[in-house]
């Protein structure tokens, strides 16, 4: 006997939320966290970068340290993974979100970076890094409008639906998400 014996099913259910409750429980995890890793593609290498972030709605703010290599990795290759991880205790309240997409760097003093401003929490840790609190860094700001979003919660197990729900930003594409079977990967998508 098992706490939860809906976790040795197999294959994994793989039926998708519909698109309301897929975006609810994203932006859930998005709002409530503020570090994620920002992954870039390097001159060398792929860049995995744990950064502060800000989210509205399915948007994600990051400000990237002027000159970093991320920076300039977003200056040549606007592509990006961004990835959120809920704290969990095992497998069963695994939760977090891949988002993919092209990133944009918004220049201070623009319209779209004084609204990014307004979501962007710069004062903790203007704060924490003894920086004046009279205006915001004005700094390059990145935003994320994600063009795919990969939500992992194995809670959904539960209740019949996929642990992987796949969110399109174009609301007519639909997800689907591959069948497992105790570690291996079916071939076949549902």
């Amino acid at each position: 006997m098992t706490a939860h014996p809906w976790m040795h099913q197999t294959p994994w259910p793989t039926k998708q939320l519909p698109r309301a409750q897929q975006q609810d429980r994203i932006e859930h995890l998005l709002a409530t966290h503020w570090m994620g890793v920002l992954c870039t593609i390097g001159t060398e290498f792929p860049i995995g970068s744990p950064v502060e972030y800000y989210a509205e709605g399915t948007t994600v703010y990051v400000l990237p340290q002027p000159g970093s290599p991320k920076q300039q990795a977003l200056q040549r290759d606007p592509r990006v993974c961004f990835a959120v991880h809920a704290e969990n205790t095992g497998w069963v309240s695994v939760r977090g979100a891949q988002l993919f997409g092209h990133a944009q760097l918004l220049d201070p003093g623009t319209p779209d970076w004084e609204h990014a401003m307004t979501i962007y929490r710069w004062e903790p840790s203007a704060v924490q890094l003894g920086r004046a609190l009279d205006a915001p860094p004005q700094v390059q700001l990145m935003r994320l409008n994600p063009e795919k979003i990969v939500y992992t919660e194995q809670w959904l197990r539960k209740d019949g639906f996929g642990p992987r729900q796949i969110w399109h930003s174009d609301p007519n594409k639909k997800g689907a998400s591959r069948k497992y079977d105790h570690g291996t990967m079916a071939e076949k998508k549902s």
